[in-house]
């Protein structure tokens, strides 16, 4: 049994069609014109579209090119009396999925629809399938079993189904993209495009033509109209990261895209609606630069509908063996070796204070991969930082152990361990974390060279894990 709506400006058609497939088990519904077709579409889809061309108001191939555009999945079978060569290619060249000229014997049109029906059928067991692979594999991709990790995984399966936006904080390297990818694979918006921007990697120009595209001729270069991120991710989702390094003008039009669900290309004077769900991310408080004034408040509260904190990996230590285990087979996988990891070197790993979170472990288990050639990742393997580290830290000034300390490797581990901090404040922005550690950004670069640091730095710079 199908849902079918059958659509004819003639009455005797309607009722004629709507009694034969009746007869056979179908839900009918009948619309006289495209128009009033796509009002009981808004209201309720259907599996198959039977549509004459010729009709009043809207026929069917504008009916059929909408339909394509709002509802791609359901099959549309037109129908005409007045045949013809171009419109035959042109319904198939928009997608119908079969076309058939009046008079026709009603058993012909059966079988097209019951082979309508056979193929859409196929079209939903298979796009049933890829969901399936993709939700394990999106689920997967973000690694751990404690508790904060079980807490990530049911919001992430409670806010896909809602349309809402999410405002995902937490330090670099913790997986934020990861989390917004898993959202949209588990939505109903899972068929529909995810496209990905870092808002802090465009001055402000760009990123208002990257977000909301462009005409030709609004600015020297633009030699040709372009589609915006929003608009490209229509029924999508587009996730936009590092939110609050975005500037005060930018800001100001993206809340008004929000509020409107609409965007206006540069250069252009009409406005173009858009159905796209945004997810945000960021490193900083921006609660905190609301009330500095550095980020509205009122875009805050827009992109924070619902807010997902991602704990640094420091606060999940139970969660390191696994994505230990996990990046190892990564990287084994990829360079056809098989290793494990020396028990030595696996207490090393969970007593590190990863400041650069799962990104660093991921890089560091690639490097130990790639270097190790016996059959276990040892000490020497890792990077000395994480051998050498001393996660004990004396609590005052004062407070001196009886026995006394090596002062000179107090000082140095000290000395590293806020440069470090300064960094993760910061993203790796060492002129930023100059600024923090009241230094010039060449001493800095001195410090990093000095404790073998400057990679990751590099990599708290770098795209999320």
């Amino acid at each position: 049994m199908a849902n079918i709506l059958i659509v004819d400006d003639e009455q005797s058609f309607r009722q004629l069609l709507s009694l034969v497939f009746g007869n056979e088990g179908h839900n009918i519904r009948t619309a006289m014109n495209g128009r009033q077709a796509l009002d009981l579409l808004a209201e309720e889809p259907s599996d198959v579209i039977i549509s004459d061309v010729k009709m009043p108001d809207m026929d069917g191939i504008e009916l059929l090119r909408a339909v394509r555009e709002t509802q791609p999945e359901i099959g549309v079978v037109l129908m005409t009396a007045f045949a013809s060569v171009d419109t035959a290619r042109e319904a198939f060249k928009l997608g119908a999925d079969d076309f058939i000229t009046k008079p026709f014997d009603v058993e012909e049109l059966k079988l097209i629809i019951s082979k309508t029906l056979e193929k859409q059928a196929l079209i939903d067991e298979n796009r049933a399938f890829k969901r399936a692979q993709r939700d394990r594999g999106s689920v997967t991709n973000i690694v751990g079993s404690s508790p904060k990790m079980d807490a990530i995984f049911q919001m992430i399966e409670t806010v896909a189904e809602v349309q809402s936006t999410v405002l995902i904080t937490g330090e670099s390297g913790t997986g934020k993209e990861l989390v917004a990818r898993a959202i949209h694979d588990l939505s109903p918006r899972a068929e529909r495009p995810f496209i990905s921007i870092n808002c802090g990697a465009f001055t402000e120009t760009l990123l208002e033509s990257e977000l909301f595209g462009y005409m030709k001729g609004s600015f020297t270069g633009a030699t040709a109209n372009r589609k915006g991120l929003f608009e490209a991710a229509h029924n999508g989702t587009i996730f936009l990261d590092e939110i609050g390094e975005m500037s005060p003008a930018m800001q100001v039009k993206l809340l008004r895209v929000l509020q409107e669900r609409r965007v206006r290309p540069v250069g252009a004077h009409d406005e173009i609606a858009i159905d796209t769900r945004v997810i945000a991310a960021t490193n900083r408080d921006l609660k905190a630069m609301s009330e500095e004034g550095t980020f509205r408040e009122d875009l805050f509260y827009r992109i924070s509908v619902i807010p997902i904190n991602l704990p640094p990996l420091r606060e999940r230590k139970s969660d390191i063996p696994e994505l230990v285990e996990h990046f190892i087979k990564k990287f084994c996988d990829q360079t056809g070796r098989s290793v494990t990891i020396a028990p030595k070197s696996m207490d090393l790993l969970e007593q590190y204070a990863w400041h650069g979170n799962v990104r660093e472990l991921e890089h560091t288990i690639e490097r130990a991969v790639a270097l190790e050639r016996g059959e276990e990742i040892r000490p020497e393997r890792l990077p000395d930082h994480i051998t050498n580290y001393n996660p004990e830290r004396i609590k005052s000034e004062f407070d001196l152990p009886d026995d006394g300390i090596d002062l000179a490797t107090h000082l140095d581990n000290l000395e590293r361990t806020y440069v470090m901090e300064a960094l993760r404040k910061t993203s790796g922005n060492q002129t930023k974390a100059a600024e923090l550690l009241k230094m010039p950004v060449r001493s800095l670069r001195h410090l990093l060279d000095k404790h073998d640091i400057r990679s990751i730095s590099a990599q708290m710079r770098g795209s999320e894990q």
